[in-house]
């Protein structure tokens, strides 16, 4: 099917009539707001710790694996009957394990809000936004973060995925040790300006494409905090009453936690589907045998595993720390 693609196309993909009310969904993304050019790409992963990999348990395995690698690009680095390993650049981003009897967890519970992936550009961007436009891919919001430009969707078992690229982090605006973040209407004209929007180029995820940042449902910030600030040791760039975002090196963020849906939440059940594990990567062997120890002394007994060790946050989502 051949479609127009406008501004007024891709409205209609994420089931509205204005960027107004596209926003707004988006601020259910990342929250209401507070009262250029792209970034370097290798910004967000500069930073002493930075974001990884996920992993995530799934009902429907050659489903979930196709729309990872038909909406976002990614490639086919293994398969097995244990499960699937997807990425860009032949770096390992999503890990899936099939979970066919699972239930689906349920939004008013911890765990994943989305899975943040930033693009090395807007200029990628902008081509990835022709891709799901020309496939008709629904989409849930669009908003400019001041810090970023990003697009919100859902995967087929309903966990939540962020596309976005970083405005040059010399345009962020700091107070403090607090940068601004906001919601506010996507410039899409402006975006789609950047490529042609008669074809898609997108075959694949650009080589550069990570998980710039995690943003995960909690039962409450202060015991958050606890486990991502003082255990693991990232910095709070911004906080609300429900949200706290935290980072390493002066990123935006990192991590960020919420309880708009679930406030008051209990431990998770492994036997649903949604996010198993996450990784943090660490550059710096010394700082990764400081962090094992920090979380020791903070009571998070950690686990050995491959490159690193694992720890569980106070829902029962684990974290992994890895050296790279």
């Amino acid at each position: 099917m051949t479609i127009t693609l406008t501004r007024r196309a891709l409205l209609r993909l994420a089931g509205t009539t204005s960027l107004a009310v596209a926003a707004a969904a988006a601020a259910q993304a990342e929250g209401p707001a507070p009262a250029g050019t792209g970034s370097p790409p290798g910004f967000a992963a500069s930073a002493p710790i930075r974001c990884g990999a996920i992993g995530l348990r799934v009902r429907d395995l050659d489903r979930m694996s196709r729309y990872y690698q038909s909406v976002l690009g990614l490639g086919l680095i293994s398969a097995s009957a244990d499960g699937v390993v997807l990425g860009a650049g032949n770096v390992p981003l999503v890990w899936m394990e099939p979970r066919p009897q699972a239930g689906y967890e349920p939004r008013n519970a911890a765990g994943l809000f989305h899975t943040a992936f930033l693009m090395p550009s807007r200029h990628d961007l902008a081509r990835w936004l022709v891709h799901v436009a020309r496939n008709q891919t629904p989409l849930t919001g669009f908003a400019d973060h001041s810090v970023s430009e990003a697009v919100y969707l859902d995967d087929p078992e309903g966990n939540g995925i962020e596309v976005y690229a970083d405005r040059d982090p010399r345009l962020w605006r700091w107070e403090g040790e607090r940068v601004v973040m906001g919601t506010h209407r996507l410039d899409v004209d402006g975006i789609l300006a950047l490529t042609d929007t008669n074809r898609s180029d997108y075959r694949e995820a650009p080589s550069g494409l990570r998980i710039g940042h995690m943003h995960l449902r909690v039962g409450d910030i202060a015991q958050s905090e606890g486990f991502y600030r003082d255990a693991i040791g990232l910095d709070s760039t911004s906080r609300r009453d429900t949200a706290s975002f935290l980072s390493s090196g002066r990123y935006h963020h990192h991590v960020a936690l919420n309880t708009w849906n679930s406030a008051g939440a209990g431990l998770r059940d492994r036997a649903q589907t949604g996010l198993d594990w996450f990784s943090l990567e660490v550059a710096d062997p010394a700082l990764l045998a400081t962090q094992r120890e920090r979380m020791a002394r903070a009571g998070y007994a950690p686990a050995t595993v491959a490159r690193g060790f694992e720890s569980t946050d106070p829902w029962g989502t684990r974290l992994r720390l890895v050296g790279i």
